[in-house]
């Protein structure tokens, strides 16, 4: 047997459970496109694992670590309900968006959300750390116009606006790039940010038109996974679909900052639960590998509360380079599952794709990651 591949009899049942987990062409979600993410989860890894360890009738699909919402829009694809929770409010607000109902008028609500901030030239602009070195004072005044316009819009449409606004923050800014942190001169004026928000908001409501009518009913939890009570869950859980932050890896709250204090959320707070944030590894009081241990132990706490007897939970995670260590987080997984009620089923490693990674661990040069499938035996 191929050692980079252990499969026992659950699922080599599955014809859909095959050697090749690289998905060298596989093709963004067509949702994917409507708000900037970093390192987003590859549709195609869930819909693999849905369709290969598929919930019993009646029970949902959980996602803990829901990001940008990729697992949950797999599982309404495969007919199934869902619950996703993440710590980041803007992941959060993507994922109910692109999982949720289309707003009923939302077309009066987005004209007049324009019409209102194209009037207001005095708006309440927030505190925001080096604010002036970010935006210019008119691009500031447009921002906090919309911000404030769609604060009185019509409950159902607040989201879709919300996130529309969200997706042009940065192309407006004088940031570069979402990833790259570098101040530049860009030729957007006042009256550019209404219409780059409009085109937002109609694409994000072309997108979600073009889904089936009937889908399966999706719930999104804020919350930190590590403190939730198993009671938040509110569901049967049959099959659990994620991908954990890595240690020392992606800083989702770094990529959203901006996003997140114009749209009146705490960037520092979500910085301080995140998992796998680099900056807990370089603090006074830094963050080990057993750090990502006991965290997952917590995890593993919920699952074991959440997911039903024969249920499965199913992981994709990378490597990490702790100052020069490199260290499996997935055998960290294995080794916690172990001392709960799981056991492994599956456990292969992918090629991680430079344009198509599930985590971007590229200042930690690891180029694969392990899909690990636990089914929890009683």
């Amino acid at each position: 047997m191929d050692g980079m591949l252990h499969l026992t009899a659950d699922a080599a049942q599955s014809a859909t459970v095959q050697d090749n987990w690289d998905f060298v062409n596989s093709q963004p979600h067509p949702l994917g496109g409507l708000h900037p993410y970093p390192a987003r989860f590859i549709p195609a890894i869930p819909k693999k694992l849905i369709a290969a360890f598929p919930p019993r009738k009646g029970l949902s699909v959980l996602d803990p670590f829901c990001g940008s919402g990729t697992t949950l829009t797999e599982a309404q694809v495969a007919g199934l309900p869902s619950v996703g929770v993440d710590l980041n409010p803007i992941a959060v607000l993507m994922s109910r968006v692109t999982t949720g109902p289309i707003p009923r008028g939302l077309a009066k609500a987005l004209s007049e959300v324009v019409e209102r901030a194209e009037a207001d030239n005095a708006p309440l602009v927030p505190e925001i750390p080096r604010l002036d070195h970010w935006f210019r004072a008119d691009i500031q005044v447009a921002l906090a116009a919309l911000a404030g316009a769609i604060a009185t819009a019509p409950i159902p449409t607040r989201d879709l606006l919300r996130l529309a606004l969200s997706a042009i923050i940065v192309r407006v800014s004088n940031q570069e790039s979402d990833t790259r942190y570098a101040a530049i001169q860009k030729p957007v004026a006042r009256s550019d940010v209404f219409q780059q928000f409009t085109r937002s908001a109609l694409k994000i409501f072309e997108a979600l038109s073009a889904r089936p009518a009937s889908r399966p009913q999706t719930k999104v939890i804020e919350a930190n996974i590590l403190t939730l009570p198993a009671a938040a869950i509110g569901q049967q859980v049959g099959l659990v679909v994620t991908s954990p932050p890595y240690p020392n890896a992606y800083e989702y709250w770094l990529y959203h900052k901006y996003r997140m204090w114009w749209l009146g959320f705490d960037p520092l707070a979500v910085k301080a639960d995140e998992i796998g944030a680099r900056a807990h590894f370089f603090s006074g009081k830094r963050h080990t590998a057993e750090s990502f241990r006991q965290q997952m132990r917590e995890l593993m706490q919920l699952l074991d509360q959440v997911l039903v007897k024969g249920g499965h939970a199913c992981f994709v995670v990378g490597r990490s380079k702790i100052h020069g260590e490199v260290v499996d987080n997935a055998r960290i997984l294995n080794e916690v599952a172990s001392d709960f009620s799981f056991q492994e089923v599956f456990k292969t490693e992918r090629v991680i794709a430079a344009t198509k990674k599930s985590f971007n661990l590229s200042h930690a040069n690891i180029k694969t990651e392990t899909v690990l499938v636990l089914k929890r035996s009683k």
